[in-house]
């Protein structure tokens, strides 16, 4: 039987957007591979009420364990461990040698950014985050917050409740401690391995897939398969037990061989086959962007380590920058204007000569919403990357915002970088 988790993001500022989760999703993969499955990930703002409707919904569900995020911050509003208190049928007490240590860590933090504050309400806020509920195990703070893990109280059922802070620095650092306490562990002990693998594909379309895996279907078994479309990329993301490897190998060969034109990866991202084939290669790149202005360069410096293949990049945004910066001849330009596949290619032969790389990337276009015209409407993008093995290039008509048109040129120059270094289907 599946080991079933959920998961309760708390916070107004999460829950009306001006904060991204970061949390659901990690917990949600840390759990997988300790071979829960998490069936609902719930966000709610700073209203116990709501709270306790999600903590007795996810438990109503089957869940084996309750996770809580965030509220537990000295404020009025941060009311979570108190709620799960409630839920748990637990009385809360002032952990005193917790309050000493809590009290520690806020005065260390005060001392070090030279923060003043009225003694009296330190020390109200200092004891709320001591106040705990009878029974609960406390995981020891890395911020000021404690988290706790809350059984039911005796002569109740129901799962126990992992309480975890908010910021995610501090939800990953507590994380090791929640998962060793006797209630989790006694959860998890019965959980089966619950593998994920992801098959990566570039130009097949959805519709095609999921006929695909309609007529697949019978002989899949146990496998879950989600597919999703992001930036022309399909990705098809499989769940399973370890029991049903055999059924995923014959997922992967099926495929392998109906998509053997569209399929570049069973596994690694885009970004990291781009990364290891510089770095497996001994290549170095260079960029010069303009209607992207730096988002290539951003996204091949993501990754720690990049220094050893990415030398640089220009932002040549104006027609002088062009010509002063990278070297585009002034003439081209006249020529045939800024936004097409000769200038692509200067621009690319430009980066590649100025900062003396082995690939060099060029990309310009419109990214809109204005400055179309009738020859070269708005989503025109040319992009080139030229390299020891020879150069590829793309003319694109994006559709879309502008935001969509500069984030999409940048994957297809990623993927023009990884038919370049390692070949496989055409970008």
């Amino acid at each position: 039987m599946v080991t079933r988790a959920g998961i309760v993001v708390t916070g107004t500022e999460v829950l009306t957007g001006r904060v991204a989760d970061r949390n659901g999703p990690w917990l949600a993969e840390q759990l997988r591979q300790l071979g829960a499955d998490v069936g609902h990930v719930v966000v709610v703002g700073d209203r116990p009420d709501d709270l306790r409707a999600a903590l007795s919904f996810l438990a109503g569900t089957g869940t084996d364990l309750l996770i809580t995020t965030g509220g537990l911050g000295p404020t009025a509003d941060d009311l979570t461990a108190q709620v799960v208190a409630d839920f748990q049928g637990r009385v809360t007490r002032v952990d005193e040698a917790l309050e000493q240590r809590v009290a520690a860590i806020v005065e260390r933090l005060m001392a070090r950014r030279g923060w003043r504050a009225d003694r009296e309400s330190t020390a109200a806020g200092v004891r709320k985050q001591a106040t705990v509920p009878d029974g609960a195990t406390v995981l020891e703070p890395i911020g000021t917050a404690p988290g706790l893990v809350v059984p039911p109280a005796d002569g109740r059922s129901g799962p126990p409740v992992v309480v975890l802070p908010g910021p995610p620095g501090e939800l990953r650092g507590m994380w090791p401690a929640a998962t060793a306490a006797a209630p989790v562990r006694a959860v998890l002990a019965g959980a089966v391995e619950l593998r994920q693998e992801t098959l990566r594909l570039w130009g097949t379309l959805e519709a095609q897939l999921a006929a695909t895996l309609r007529e697949l279907e019978p002989g899949l078994g146990d496998l879950e398969i989600t597919t999703c479309l992001r930036e022309g990329e399909l990705e098809i993301v499989t769940r399973f037990p370890g029991s049903a490897q055999p059924a995923y190998d014959r997922l992967v060969a099926a495929l392998g061989q109906r998509y053997a034109d569209t399929l570049f990866s069973a596994g690694p991202t885009l970004d990291e086959l781009v990364a290891a084939a510089l770095v497996e290669r001994g290549l170095t790149v260079a960029t010069a962007e303009s209607c992207t202005a730096g988002l290539l360069a951003a996204r091949l410096t993501e990754r720690p380590g990049s220094s050893a293949a990415v030398l640089g990049g220009v932002v040549a945004y104006a027609n002088s920058a062009k010509e002063e910066l990278v070297g585009v001849p002034p003439e081209l330009l006249a020529a045939h204007g800024a936004v097409s596949p000769e200038v692509a290619r200067a621009l690319a032969d430009g980066a590649r000569g100025r900062f003396g790389a082995d690939v060099g990337v060029g990309i310009t276009g419109i990214a809109g919403p204005g400055g179309g015209t009738a020859d070269k409407p708005v989503g025109t993008v040319h992009v080139c990357v030229v390299g020891p093995d020879g150069a590829l290039a793309r003319a694109l008509a994006l559709p879309g915002s502008r935001a969509a048109v500069r984030n999409r040129s940048v994957t297809v120059a990623m993927h023009l970088l990884r038919e370049l270094l390692l070949g496989g289907p055409p970008a």
